[in-house]
């Protein structure tokens, strides 16, 4: 929405009285902006420290929730819950490396618990298994547009998932069926143009 020249002159008009007001009926209604200000002006933690804590966080979580994988459909709930408080943390703090980081981090922490995933039928994870795999590739769309500084650490985490993704069968299998190409878990092997390749894929019927 575009504000005129008029609006902006009468919001200028306001007393400081009435901005506060207006400050504060905006903030109670949203509360993720009320974060975001909180920790632009006065939050004494750094978005390094807010991004560690959420990847401890993450990992006491995906122990917890891991007892629902016999559950495949709450389990992936349950999962979309977590990665929205991971949107969260990357809207408040405007963390780029995190966004890619904690996401990457969370498919992982999920794969250490292969052996319960592959004691479930495929059909009963397969829209997990998708839900991962379009994860991942977000992920690698993203490290595109980040300084190269950042590849060796995103490797390290790559090369773990694509280890858990060997010792998937299931998932393996899925990778290869959706056209997904294990070269790209390897940063400099990230096509230029992977946007628009998932995007032919897409269009094919995959990754769904």
């Amino acid at each position: 929405m575009e504000y005129s020249k008029e609006f902006k002159q009468a919001l200028s008009e306001f007393s400081p009285i009435e901005k506060d007001r207006l400050i504060f009926r905006l903030l109670k209604k949203d509360k993720l902006l009320s974060k975001k200000l909180y920790f632009e002006l006065i939050d004494p933690e750094t978005t390094d420290d807010k991004r560690n804590k959420m990847e401890s966080y993450i990992k006491e979580r995906l122990q917890e929730i891991s007892k629902y994988i016999g559950n495949p459909k709450y389990f992936l709930v349950l999962i979309r819950k977590l990665s929205a408080e991971i949107t969260e943390h990357v809207k408040v703090t405007t963390d780029k490396f995190g966004d890619v980081f904690l996401n990457l981090f969370l498919v992982n922490e999920i794969l250490e618990h292969n052996d319960k995933l592959q004691k479930q039928r495929f059909d009963a994870v397969y829209k997990l298994y998708i839900y991962l795999i379009n994860k991942i590739i977000k992920a690698l769309i993203q490290i595109k547009k980040l300084d190269e500084d950042y590849w060796m650490e995103f490797d390290e985490l790559l090369e773990n998932i694509s280890e858990k993704i060997d010792n998937n069968i299931y998932l393996s299998k899925l990778c290869i069926n959706n056209s997904f190409d294990f070269n790209w878990l390897q940063c400099e092997k990230i096509p230029d143009h992977l946007d628009l390749i998932i995007k032919d894929i897409k269009s094919q019927g995959f990754l769904r």
